[in-house]
């Protein structure tokens, strides 16, 4: 890699900022949720929905609406009565279960043991000097905590998560929750900007009608008050404070109450995620993820990042992609959009193209909002979920590719998602270019993001090219090419020079990682070597150094011969008996076929397509369990 790269200078970055962390293999699976099932009985019927319609299925979720009276640490014992049971029965069928927490702590439930917790340990953001100007408002017991109001049905105050005591009481209440409620395998925080609703109005939106009108309303002062005020600030309005739909800004936190809101209200969603996944690391003692809906500088060594309630509209659908390639610069690749969109009704056709490009993304999750239609695929018709398959089998057979990808961002820095510009910097065209992203720099995606079309247009830099799904290359590069994209295809194209690792797909990653591997290798030059590699471990251990397993792949295209030499670097850990390598797609094959041999016997086992060049060698048997190398050798004519 050059040093002047745009990729050496994210993993510069990342080496200041801390390298993303490590997801576990389940996560890269596709994930289902919504706001508003409002009963176990829905849930469960997107669930059975979804595995009737064989889409490979890896997580679900519970949004507030599983709480009882939105409280963090909850269910509905009535609307989703059974909860603890169904999570478990998930997991027999390889489907983990994540729930949602917010940060908000109801202040007024009685007996709400959490929120006594966290009184007991004095963990909340208050005001300064214990001077609450709230005082006359809230009751006759002056307390020195910020208060607010957000989902749950009662007045609200906020954890300081830059207090030790505050992440000791995190954790036990995850930990708590987790062995007496509810078996969750990851998290989901929401709402941690903070979110506070409608502050400094008369009251928030949601505010009970038999109640006196009352609200958070902030002091004016310089910190509430700024004469220069942020742009996003004025989103809503020219009048708008910066305090307006959060915390006012004078609030104090830290363990000496060191540090005023305004310094660092921005780090909120960056200190909640530290002891999450701390937490979870803890309590499951495995690898596992984290959701974020507020990011900094750094928060991808903790946490990924979903890109917001965005609509379900053909220009948000567009936006996904910027999302994408923004965060991968700001150090936090695993990150996807609400896949058919949150507010608003998805067409059949706009879901279509947004699960196809969102089985791309590296966060995939199929998410919509409260008073939408359901959006899980079959829900949509036979049609959706039929082409919604399809590409989460293509996108199951590359993961053996995209962990390796987070394996070496884990290791380097770096990102898994580019655009083209960032592999082809020197190409002025390449700098246009946000309808196409790839993953690393193999891999080119190029998706449908308009209504009613059929076919997109396609940029494809000078060098070699080659088809997905054929193996058949791509004519002349440099320009624009028209490719058909009828509404159950997504356009995929292997870079030359690269080895992409896949595997069988399966209903679900606990199957599929049992499944054979498979190569497609994509040329470059004669004599010109193509490296690829697999990183391979447990897929959710938490310290995998010394317990995994690092395979080679090298392969030399000649004008007599072409090689392939499968070498291990680490051997420590054991691939189960069925991890072979099976099958091996070689592109750009121009000469009849001789003969093949593996490790000096002939195989007879292949197929070479005289049209796309294309050579298919099946039925392999080559076990990567071992330092022994293996050698591949295509005799040509």
């Amino acid at each position: 890699m050059e040093e002047s790269s745009p990729e050496a200078l994210i993993q510069a970055y990342s080496s200041l900022i801390g390298k993303p962390y490590m997801p576990p293999y389940w996560s890269l699976g596709f994930q289902l949720s919504r706001y508003g099932y409002n009963s176990l009985a829905k849930l469960k019927a997107a669930v059975d929905r979804t595995i009737e319609a064989k889409i490979p299925y890896d997580v679900q979720y519970a949004d507030i609406d599983h709480f009882r009276k939105q409280l963090d640490f909850t269910y509905d014992t009535v609307n989703f009565n059974g909860l603890p049971e169904y999570i478990k029965e998930l997991r027999t069928k390889g489907v983990r279960f994540i729930i949602i927490l917010d940060p908000a702590i109801n202040m007024e439930e009685q007996n709400y043991t959490t929120h006594l917790n966290g009184l007991a340990n004095d963990i909340y953001i208050k005001w300064p000097n214990d001077q609450n100007p709230q005082f006359n408002e809230t009751s006759d017991n002056q307390n020195p905590y910020m208060v607010g109001y957000v989902w749950p049905e009662g007045k609200t105050v906020f954890p300081d998560f830059f207090k030790q005591k505050t992440h000791e009481w995190w954790m036990k209440e995850i930990d708590n929750h987790y062995k007496n409620t509810l078996t969750f395998d990851g998290l989901w925080i929401d709402m941690n900007e903070p979110a506070n609703f409608d502050t400094n109005k008369p009251k928030p939106w949601n505010w009970p009608p038999n109640r006196p009108e009352w609200n958070l309303k902030c002091p004016h002062n310089d910190y509430d008050d700024p004469p220069y005020v942020p742009l996003i600030a004025t989103h809503y309005g020219k009048d708008t404070r910066i305090s307006d739909k959060t915390l006012c800004m004078r609030g104090i936190q830290g363990d000496n109450n060191e540090f005023i809101h305004y310094d660092v209200h921005n780090l909120y969603g960056w200190s909640q995620t530290e002891p999450t996944l701390k937490a979870l690391r803890n309590t499951l003692n495995k690898r596992s993820i984290v959701i974020t809906r507020s990011t900094y500088p750094s928060s991808g060594t903790n946490s990924g990042h979903w890109l917001g309630d965005n609509t379900s509209i053909w220009a948000h659908l567009k936006q996904n992609i910027i999302g994408l390639l923004e965060f991968n610069l700001f150090g936090i690749p695993y990150i996807g959009a609400d896949i058919c969109g949150f507010f608003g009704d998805a067409t059949p056709e706009m879901c279509t193209r947004w699960m196809q490009i969102g089985a791309f993304n590296t966060f995939y999750r199929n998410h919509n909002g409260y008073n939408g239609i359901d959006q899980d695929p079959l829900a949509l018709g036979k049609d959706v979920a039929d082409t919604s398959r399809k590409i989460t089998e293509i996108r199951y057979s590359l993961l053996p590719t995209l962990y390796t990808l987070f394996y070496l961002v884990s290791q380097n820095g770096g990102t898994v998602i580019r655009s083209v510009m960032h592999e082809f910097p020197s190409d002025p065209r390449a700098m246009d270019i946000d309808r196409q992203f790839m993953w690393g720099s193999s891999l080119l995606i190029s998706p449908v993001l308009d209504k009613n079309v059929r076919s997109v247009y396609a940029y494809f830099p000078k060098t070699r090219w080659f088809d997905f799904y054929t193996g058949k290359e791509v004519e002349t590069t440099g320009r624009v090419h028209e490719i058909d994209a009828p509404l159950d295809h997504l356009p995929l194209h292997v870079r030359g020079g690269s080895i992409l690792v896949t595997q069988e797909s399966a209903v679900n990653t606990d199957l599929s990682r049992k499944n054979p591997f498979g190569l497609i290798i994509a040329p470059l030059k004669l004599d010109q070597k193509v490296k690829g590699g697999l990183y391979w471990d447990e897929g959710d251990v938490i310290d995998a150094s010394g317990n995994s397993t690092l395979i080679n792949f090298e392969f030399t295209p000649g004008s007599n011969r072409h090689i392939l030499k499968v070498s291990a670097q680490e051997i420590n850990f054991a691939l189960l008996e069925s991890n072979y390598l099976k099958t091996i797609r070689i592109f750009g094959v121009t000469s009849q076929i001789d003969n093949v041999t593996v490790n000096g016997v002939v195989h007879t086992k292949y197929e070479h397509d005289p049209r796309t060049y294309q050579l298919t060698i099946f039925d392999l048997r080559i076990k990567l369990d071992s330092v022994d190398s293996k050698e591949i050798i295509v005799n040509l004519k």
